[in-house]
């Protein structure tokens, strides 16, 4: 009996945990990303924008946002550390891609490399969370200007959205998790995961008294 009541439990309260790659080309914010993330969402203050440096290799945090348990995985963006980038692709629910929205001349490398995302079979299916970042600047260009730009082809199948963001300031950030937790849940690529790790979704299990 106390196995089905803690069964019963864990079901109930137990939260659902989501892994997300945060990519982009070197000195699009990723990191300074994460830290505020950490930030608004835990009781542990991230590191100050002055104090990070490029990553070389991995990143990880965690937070939790409602019921849902999120890790972060923030990837090293310089050319020669993009070719790591797809040993994290098979366990991904989803994709945030930084951009630096106040340095046009990098748009176009930071369109080519999530191009080559985009196209790799491990993602197929995973939402994907651009953000136009670095809002706080002068001559940053808005989501949609970004989109335009962006003129991207391999969307049709996945859940998108581009958003205007600043991690220096944490503008729009919050907002910008709210849609990405919402698309995980509702995503295909969470159902294969979910089947892929045994635990797919299904029925409420039974109590008999």
């Amino acid at each position: 009996m106390f196995s089905l009541f803690y069964g019963l439990w864990n079901y109930i309260f137990s939260k659902t945990e989501f892994h997300v790659l945060i990519l982009g080309i070197d000195k699009a914010g990723k990191t300074t990303l994460l830290e505020k993330l950490k930030t608004l969402y835990s009781n542990l203050e991230g590191l100050p924008p002055d104090r990070i440096v490029p990553t070389v290799g991995l990143n990880i945090g965690r937070i939790e946002a409602s019921n849902t348990k999120l890790m972060f995985w923030d990837l090293g963006g310089q050319v020669g550390l993009r070719t790591i980038w797809e040993k994290y692709y098979e366990e991904a629910h989803a994709i945030i891609y930084v951009i630096d929205a106040a340095c046009p001349a990098r748009f176009e490398d930071s369109k080519s490399a999530l191009e080559k995302v985009l196209r790799h079979e491990d993602l197929q299916g995973a939402p994907l969370l651009i953000l136009a970042n670095k809002q706080d600047l002068p001559g940053a260009v808005t989501a949609e200007e970004l989109a335009r730009y962006l003129d991207l082809k391999e969307l049709d199948e996945r859940l998108y959205l581009f958003e205007a963001v600043s991690a220096y300031d944490g503008r729009g950030i919050k907002d910008a998790v709210d849609w990405l937790m919402d698309a995980m849940e509702r995503s295909r690529r969470t159902e294969t995961l979910r089947i892929r790790a045994g635990v797919a979704a299904g029925p409420m299990p039974t109590v008999g008294f």
